[in-house]
């Protein structure tokens, strides 16, 4: 993924609004304040207790064994909906916050089984799975299948998940981008010192792709994920290049002619190298397609805006100090 996405500092251009059906509308205003949790009921582990979900994807545990434990749903993402931060297609980001709101009101109606084994996630929240809540909330569209790895997501949530495309329902109905940004960070939370990420998620499978960058974002600025046309052409004959470059030997991976191919469609469209390609290899496969994209053996480089998102530090997303783009 290269550093240099200039998206992230290029207005937005305007985009028509739909109408909003009333459930979408009252979602916005639906959420409780502080003094009035909304309490919900779960099945974890056998014991019924009592959760607030904050979204769609997380609750705290009000009661119980795990009481005051904050938990990630996992198998799924729903959308931000700390403010309207999310953007692809045709939406505007009022319109995809107001779905983030539909998420949250689902998960708090129902009465969900969930299991965990106290396993928590690197922000400290338990991790928790309900499968059944998953599954509905990707079938609607109100979410999508997610891992945080390379490994595709579990074939029933894909099913669901393609069901909810076909029909073009929740956050599908707009557009339908590649790779949904989920997270972004600026380079100053750099912790490690090798460079910020950003998470991108496939739409296709749900697998997890970590966008390394040392790009400094400004509260509210925009950030897109680009998305590149691809000349199936440019494809074919980049394939026959790699087969007979001496600088990779591509005969030790297993790749047939088509996993090839897809390869480097991949990484013209979206500049990352594909999960097809083991870990130990993508350095040296992505070096060799920069150095073929720079002598233009991928075609001309013209791109569009996938998803994006409006990049807020966590310290300004809540309560009274909320950052304006929010507001």
């Amino acid at each position: 993924m290269p550093d240099d996405v200039p998206a992230h500092k290029r207005p937005r251009p305007r985009l028509r609004r739909f109408a909003f059906v009333p459930a979408i509308a009252l979602a916005l205003h639906a959420a409780p304040s502080s003094a009035d949790e909304a309490r919900s009921k779960v099945t974890l582990n056998g014991e019924v207790i009592q959760v607030h979900f904050n979204d769609g994807d997380s609750f705290r545990v009000l009661t119980g064994t795990y009481k005051g434990a904050k938990a990630r749903l996992f198998g799924y993402n729903t959308l931000e909906s700390y403010g309207p931060v999310h953007q692809w297609g045709d939406w505007t980001a009022k319109e995809l916050y107001a779905i983030a709101k539909m998420a949250t009101l689902f998960a708090r109606r129902g009465v969900w089984e969930c299991k965990t084994d106290g396993k928590t996630d690197t922000y400290g929240r338990m991790l928790v799975n309900c499968p059944k809540l998953a599954e509905e909330q990707i079938r609607r569209g109100y979410a999508h299948a997610m891992t945080v790895t390379d490994d595709p997501s579990e074939p029933h949530l894909l099913a669901a998940q393609d069901e909810a495309k076909a029909a073009a329902r929740g956050i599908w109905a707009h557009g339908i981008p590649g790779y949904v940004l989920t997270s972004l960070h600026s380079v100053e939370e750099d912790t490690s010192g090798h460079g910020s990420t950003n998470r991108l998620v496939s739409s296709e499978d749900g697998h997890s792709v970590m966008w390394r960058h040392t790009n400094r974002y400004r509260e509210c600025d925009n950030v897109c994920h680009q998305e590149h046309d691809v000349d199936e052409g440019k494809v074919d004959e980049a394939a026959v290049a790699l087969r007979h470059d001496q600088r990779m030997n591509i005969a030790t991976m297993p790749l047939d002619d088509d996993q090839l191919r897809a390869v480097i469609r991949e990484y013209i469209r979206y500049r990352h190298v594909s999960v097809l390609i083991k870990k130990e290899h993508r350095d040296g496969i992505r070096s060799l397609l920069e150095v073929y994209d720079s002598e233009g053996k991928l075609g001309p480089k013209r791109a569009h805006d996938g998803a994006c998102m409006i990049h807020v530090p966590f310290t300004r997303r809540f309560g009274g100090g909320k950052a304006t783009c929010l507001k």
